[in-house]
């Protein structure tokens, strides 16, 4: 007969496990989607992050403890994003946790007892940006990956990982924006990444088409924050959180764009927005776009209590610029 497990061993916290808070906190200025990012000592990059702390009432309240403390920025819109708990991601191999957040901001100089800096997001993932067409730099990392696929122990994985490196990097046809994870994973499987040959002690360098380096899996909570955010902004009006009181329909097109990676056919996004009635005129007008005074309109709140998925839908013709 088995015997009962004893108090002592069911239900133990782990010894030295320790719990994070940390934040992709985003704005948007001008076409440029930005994250707020901490250089640290050791020259690699993060976000704002630190620990649970005994006076933090709720997550939240610590979350933005930290964030305020490192940054002098206030965080508006927050949402949790995914706990991460890898046993080998903590300092000195201890186990941690940490609970990552998306929050939204407009962008503001920041300050505090920390080197933040305002860094575009593509700098991390500057194969997401097609904007431009399909990123050149896809021709240095797809081989590496057909390669990865290719070397598998058994004919069946060599399929899998074929089929997934289709799925994710399929071309322009089969561009799907929001598996910006899978990406980054696939990426990390085939150890084109810096921070796979660093967990792996490897001597080899990652190829300069994989992006900037990220401590620990920051860059991993990014990318699960931009897939979040894109598929968001398609069905409730978050991209609002980015823009100022007022603005034009341009700017809040280049907006969408510079989250979503892709260019959106100018009267087809205006005729979306009419249609969804996301905002109104305020009756003012700007000439800092340089042509004729731009009609300047402001988000409409009342769509909020009016249906339940007032997003931003992409409109079709991604490809076409206008």
């Amino acid at each position: 007969m088995t015997p009962a497990p004893s108090p002592a061993s069911e239900g133990t916290p782990e010894p030295g496990l320790a719990i994070g808070l940390s934040a992709v906190i985003v704005a948007v200025t001008g076409d440029d989607p930005k994250v707020l990012a901490i250089r640290h000592a050791n020259g690699r990059e993060g976000l704002p992050s630190g620990p649970l702390e005994r006076g933090h009432r709720t997550l939240e309240i610590g979350l933005r403890s930290w964030v305020e403390r490192q940054t002098l920025q206030e965080l508006g819109y927050v949402e949790q994003l995914y706990t991460f708990g890898d046993r080998d991601r903590g300092e000195d191999g201890a186990r941690a946790l940490s609970l990552a957040y998306l929050a939204l901001v407009r962008e503001a100089r920041p300050a505090g007892d920390a080197d933040a800096a305002w860094e575009s997001w593509y700098r991390y993932f500057p194969w997401e940006d097609w904007r431009d067409g399909r990123p050149a730099l896809l021709d240095a990392l797809i081989p590496g990956l057909r390669a990865w696929a290719a070397s598998a122990t058994n004919p069946r994985m060599a399929e899998t990982r074929a089929e997934r490196v289709t799925l994710c990097f399929g071309g322009d046809s089969g561009w799907n924006e929001e598996r910006v994870l899978e990406r980054y994973e696939l990426l990390y499987e085939a150890g084109l990444v810096a921070e796979a040959l660093r967990e792996r002690g490897s001597d080899r360098v990652a190829p300069g088409s994989s992006g900037a380096e990220m401590r620990e899996d920051h860059r991993r909570m990014l990318a699960l924050a931009i897939a979040r955010l894109r598929g968001k902004i398609k069905y409730r009006p978050v991209v609002f959180e980015l823009m100022p009181p007022s603005f034009t329909l341009l700017q809040l097109q280049r907006t969408v764009e510079a989250l979503s990676g892709v260019r959106l056919h100018k009267q087809n996004f205006r005729r979306l927005i009419e249609q969804q009635r996301l905002v109104e005129e305020t009756g003012e007008t700007t000439a800092e776009t340089g042509g004729r005074p731009a009609r300047l309109v402001r988000f409409r709140r009342e769509v909020l209590i009016e249906r339940p998925a007032p997003g931003v839908r992409l409109p079709g013709g991604h490809g076409r610029r206008g």
